[in-house]
C-alpha cells in the first residue's frame, strides 16, 4: 500500500504527483479530516514517522499475515 497525497480540485480528488498506474486502475481512498485531529505536533509526527517506517515495510515486503494477527488476538 502506498499513501499519496491529494487535494480536491472542482469535486474531484487530484493526486499532487505523478504515480505510475495502468490506465483505468481501480484504487481506494481513505478521507481524513485534518480539521478534526486533535494530535499535538510532537505526537502527529511521531504518528507520520511510524505510518512511514510501516509503509517502507509493507512495500518491502516485510508483512504478517492478517490471519496471523487475528488468531493471536483471539487468543489473548
Amino acid at each position: 500500500m502506498t499513501a499519496l497525497k491529494a487535494h480536491v480540485r472542482n469535486g474531484r480528488i487530484v493526486v499532487d504527483e505523478p504515480i505510475d498506474l495502468p490506465e483505468g486502475s481501480e484504487v481506494s481512498v481513505y478521507l481524513y479530516d485534518a480539521a478534526a485531529d486533535d494530535l499535538p505536533d510532537h505526537e502527529r509526527a511521531a504518528l507520520e514517522r511510524s505510518l512511514e517506517r510501516g509503509l517502507a515495510q509493507a512495500d518491502a515486503g516485510d508483512l504478517i499475515d492478517a490471519d496471523v494477527v487475528l488468531a493471536e488476538l483471539a487468543r489473548s
